[in-house]
């Protein structure tokens, strides 16, 4: 039990992991310092995806289900196992992570806009 528990738990931080990658930047919005704790993030993803670092997350979700006796994670880890095939179809994995790149983009160039209208005393 405490081992599929410790693997649930392992699952949802990595959807948190996701949605704070592909979201976090309009936190910046609201709060700017908290760019500084998305920067690492969008760092950590993108060398997940370019060079294939594997994420402790999902290091942890594979061990705590085989020690619950259950399947553990497919081999390409937790995007392929949750997302890929599930969410959207496989062929379209480039048009997500563009779309993702697309969301982070926009949401780090507006609060640098908000930022700076703030500085200059513009109403946002």
């Amino acid at each position: 039990m405490g081992y599929r528990v410790l693997a649930d738990a392992a699952m949802l931080a990595h959807f948190a992991f996701l949605v704070y990658l592909a979201l976090g930047g309009f936190l910046g919005w609201w709060r700017p310092w908290l760019l500084l704790a998305h920067a690492p993030v969008l760092l950590w993803g993108l060398l997940s995806v370019t060079v294939g670092l594997e994420c402790p997350l999902t290091v942890v979700e594979d061990w705590a289900r085989h020690r619950a006796g259950e399947r553990g994670l497919d081999s390409g880890g937790f995007i392929e196992t949750y997302l890929t095939g599930v969410i959207y179809p496989e062929q379209y994995l480039g048009l997500v992570r563009a779309l993702v790149v697309v969301v982070v983009v926009v949401s780090w160039v507006g609060a640098v806009v908000r930022i700076r209208r703030r500085r200059t005393g513009v109403p946002a």
